[in-house]
């Protein structure tokens, strides 16, 4: 078994990919700096379930602690990091930036740094769909251009790609960047759409719906996208002998580098997703039809070709069963 070091480890996916990989026999160190960018009751309960694991270790640190970041590097040895811990939400990138530069474009440089001094075997780390941008052509390739964000979210997280690259040509360390599609289940962001509608829905308190409803999204259950992080964890990215200079798949390369998209190949429109929600809670929305807000894009897809074709794994969890779960954990944990 491995030695696993996971940041954002209190975090969503961070939660749930410790759970797997410690059912699965490997020693976790997770860290996250518990910050209150949403209720920290949801982030402490996560982290109470997994301090029951015997070989679960935890610190509180944020990334921006070089100091702190590379002692737990010295103490734990890991053979693979994942870096899921990063400053999350395009529209708070718009109050908050430096929120954003401290968190994930300091802090992914001091992970580079860490795992450069340490020999790390493999570093995965979170992007996101964001990076595609004013993109309009469906679904989102990984070999399209990306040079067009349109919120500083997806700007940092198109700069943690580069910053990776630089480190897998310059240092050899193998990088897998995961570009992240509209992940949602139970235990998951209150910050999230559906979790916010969830909860105005059945206060029966108006949900805002953007750009009059006329947007997409694929929406990704949270098991999928921790399998496919689970599956690509024993596969660090080898160079590219066919990598053609004068096309330049941004995706692949000459070095040890390679990005995937994790979705669910399958967008949703928001007015059916809606649709789900009020179903599954048994009451009906109030809807306050808004206008587009700024940094948002109508429309995300995945082409996700070269994630089955490596690992074998397609996410096709239904937007309806996920939403199902979601509800009744919902339902549960907040005892409404």
């Amino acid at each position: 078994m491995s030695r696993i070091l996971v940041t954002g480890a209190a975090g969503f996916i961070g939660f749930y990919l410790c759970e797997k990989l410690l059912q699965q026999g490997h020693e976790v160190y997770g860290i996250d700096n518990l910050n209150d960018y949403y209720d920290v009751n949801l982030k402490n309960e996560r982290l109470a379930r997994l301090t029951q694991h015997p070989n679960f270790q935890f610190e509180k640190i944020s990334l921006e602690q070089q100091d702190a970041l590379n002692s737990i590097f010295d103490k734990f040895q890991p053979d693979c990091v994942v870096n899921l811990a990063a400053q999350a939400g395009v529209r708070y990138s718009i109050e908050n930036p430096s929120a954003y530069i401290n968190s994930n474009l300091v802090g992914f440089g001091n992970i580079l740094e860490s795992c450069r001094h340490h020999k790390i075997g493999h570093l995965i780390f979170a992007s996101s769909s964001s990076v595609y941008g004013a993109n309009e052509s469906t679904p989102f390739k990984t070999s399209d251009n990306v040079d067009h964000p349109v919120s500083l979210y997806a700007a940092t997280k198109k700069a943690n790609e580069l910053m990776a690259h630089s480190y897998a040509n310059l240092f050899n360390l193998p990088c897998t960047g995961l570009r992240f599609f509209t992940v949602y289940g139970p235990w998951g962001r209150p910050d999230m759409a559906y979790f916010s509608f969830t909860k105005a829905i059945i206060e029966g308190t108006p949900i805002p719906v953007f750009n009059n409803g006329d947007m997409q999204r694929d929406f990704t259950y949270i098991d999928d996208i921790v399998e496919g992080i689970i599956r690509l964890i024993p596969r660090p990215p080898a160079q590219n002998k066919d990598w053609d200079r004068k096309t330049a798949d941004p995706s692949s390369s000459f070095a040890p580098y390679k990005i995937y998209n994790i979705g669910n190949n399958n967008p949703v429109k928001l007015m059916d997703m809606i649709d789900i929600l009020e179903n599954a809670i048994g009451k009906k929305a109030v809807k306050d039809f808004k206008p587009m807000q700024p940094g948002d894009v109508p429309a995300t897809f995945a082409d996700i070709t070269d994630l089955t074709r490596d690992v074998g794994f397609k996410p096709d969890t239904p937007l309806s069963v996920g939403l199902q779960k979601f509800v009744a954990w919902y339902k549960e944990f907040y005892k409404v």
